[in-house]
């Protein structure tokens, strides 16, 4: 059975994901190599498992997050589609089930919310949550501060002190993004100015899994 340490360690798979990052980097985007994708991995996995989804469904999510990205190394404006097929062409060459396939597949080709970005499965709504959550000081891959102030999503994400992603069981489940961000570096608002279209995603992501999402920022509730 392919298994998300079958993925992380397949050779063809780590080299189309750096080849993105580097493609990205040129174009001057956010670090989207090896902590992205584990990190989206990881933390697809731990909502569906917390949410109490199947360990498949778990492994699932888990391979999805790894290979979300693939297509960066093709083309960014078309990543999601590009990235659906360069996957199906790895998990067949390592012989997943085709069904396993496809739930990987169609969540990989509906993540990016400039294509769609709407949940069409479990797997899917996990990974376009533990995606969109991603921010954090480390993801700028920029390293002149004139060049960060001067950019909009590096600025907010060098901002970002902390971030933790919780799961809170109860009558109505919630998902919940707990940010710290030094205003004092950059307006909260420039948050919103560039991740409103993303918090909007990720509740309707929550709303497929029966949960709410719920955002905190500096300890104060937005969503």
């Amino acid at each position: 059975m392919v298994t998300y340490e079958t993925i992380k360690n397949d050779a063809q798979a780590r080299a189309y994901i750096e080849a993105g990052n580097d493609t990205l980097k040129v174009l001057g985007y956010t670090e989207h190599s090896f902590t992205h994708v584990c990190l989206t991995a990881e933390t697809a996995g731990m909502i569906l498992e917390k949410l109490g989804y199947t360990e498949r469904e778990v492994e699932l999510a888990k391979i999805t997050g790894f290979l979300h990205d693939i297509g960066n190394m093709m083309n960014r404006k078309y990543h999601a589609a590009a990235g659906a097929e360069m996957t199906r062409t790895i998990l067949e060459r390592l012989g997943m089930e085709w069904g396993d396939i496809g739930t990987v597949c169609s969540a990989v080709g509906n993540h990016d919310e400039g294509s769609g970005g709407k949940p069409v499965s479990a797997v899917a709504a996990a990974l376009n949550i533990a995606d969109k959550v991603d921010v954090r000081r480390s993801r700028v891959q920029e390293t002149c501060m004139d060049n960060i102030l001067s950019d909009i999503h590096d600025r907010v994400n060098y901002a970002v002190t902390r971030a933790e992603l919780e799961v809170l069981r109860g009558e109505r489940d919630i998902i919940r993004l707990c940010l710290d961000i030094d205003a004092g570096f950059t307006p909260v608002m420039d948050y919103f100015e560039i991740f409103l279209k993303r918090m909007l995603m990720c509740r309707r992501a929550a709303a497929f899994l029966n949960a709410d999402f719920g955002l905190m920022i500096n300890n104060a509730k937005i969503i």
